[in-house]
């Protein structure tokens, strides 16, 4: 039997050509497909692979007749409807290892950018500005850092900040509190972290639990002057309520490399705001975590059809049926 494999998204080529060389697979990698084009082509794919550009919602799912498996070529996987998938029997994986150094890096990045305000001042160079005396900044080291999610990234994170000799902290109701101990970091109730936090970066997905979590009531509760880095889920965040404690000063400083409307509207309140940072959603853009993710997520479709095998499953409800 030959399966039939569409990639409607930008994945790396190295992945397409795992693919194609392998026996019983075929494969249409067009590239990022428009919704009424992908609704069309998705008609007799047996799997499909994706990155953050396609939607695979109810729509997607109930076009695509013979799907048996979709393979997020990321961690996230806000952009599939699982219900959807699992009530066909489809199978939802992802790669959540890939991309793990990518993303720490970027936090971390982030998080120096906006203690030492690193884009103001070489904005204000481009400008003709000498403006040593505006950008004053402070150390990380002897700072407390507060990371809620201490999965692979998080703990990338907690690494890189012992190493710069701050006290690191951490909430994760899913984490064994033995993995923690390991490397070293508390695990503390979210209130003693908001409270106890000169810096804040947030590491988990979105949730009914974790949605607007930092908001103007849990701002409150944190120390005045936190920082907040954020590079996991815009909606983790109120805007308008971190916008209106960065106004106030009770938050010094916000890095942001997410957000809930991707990309964000041209009125978003955070947006040159001058107490934030910004990327376009860039923790995972690095040429080696597109690799990683692409090759792995191409891998994990292979052994689900030529082999019945399943990794990293997102919805495990199906393979109980």
């Amino acid at each position: 039997m030959s399966f039939h494999v569409l990639v409607p998204d930008n994945v790396n080529q190295k992945a397409i050509d795992i693919l194609r060389n392998r026996a019983g697979i075929r494969v249409s990698a067009p590239g990022k497909l428009e919704v009424p084009t992908l609704l069309d082509r998705i008609a007799d794919a047996h799997a499909i692979i994706i990155r953050s550009g396609v939607r695979a919602d109810a729509e997607l799912i109930e076009a695509a007749s013979e799907l048996k498996a979709i393979a997020r070529a990321g961690v996230g996987v806000d952009n599939v409807d699982l219900a959807a998938a699992s009530a066909k029997g489809i199978v939802v994986m992802n790669t959540p290892g890939g991309n793990t150094i990518s993303t720490a890096e970027h936090s971390f990045g982030l998080m120096i950018a906006l203690s030492r305000h690193i884009p103001q001042g070489h904005q204000s160079l481009l400008e003709g500005r000498w403006d040593r005396a505006a950008f004053g900044g402070v150390e990380l080291k002897g700072k407390t850092l507060g990371i809620i999610g201490l999965g692979r990234i998080g703990a990338a994170i907690a690494a890189r900040a012992q190493a710069f000799e701050m006290n690191v902290i951490a909430h994760d109701p899913y984490l064994p509190p033995q993995a923690a101990v390991e490397i070293n970091v508390p695990l503390l109730d979210l209130r003693e972290v908001y409270a106890s936090s000169d810096y804040l970066t947030l590491h988990a997905l979105a949730t009914d639990e974790t949605r607007g979590m930092i908001n103007a009531r849990t701002i409150a509760t944190m120390k005045d002057g936190i920082r907040i880095i954020n590079a996991a889920r815009g909606a983790l965040i109120n805007t308008a309520d971190l916008a209106a404690a960065l106004s106030s000063g009770k938050v010094a400083g916000a890095a942001l490399d997410v957000f809930e409307q991707e990309p964000p509207p041209t009125d978003h309140p955070l947006i040159g705001h001058p107490k934030v940072i910004h990327t376009p959603h860039l923790a995972a853009s690095t040429s080696d975590a597109q690799v990683t993710v692409a090759v792995e997520a191409a891998q994990l479709i292979l052994d689900f059809l030529l082999d019945g095998k399943t990794a990293n499953v997102c919805n495990p409800e199906v393979l109980e049926v």
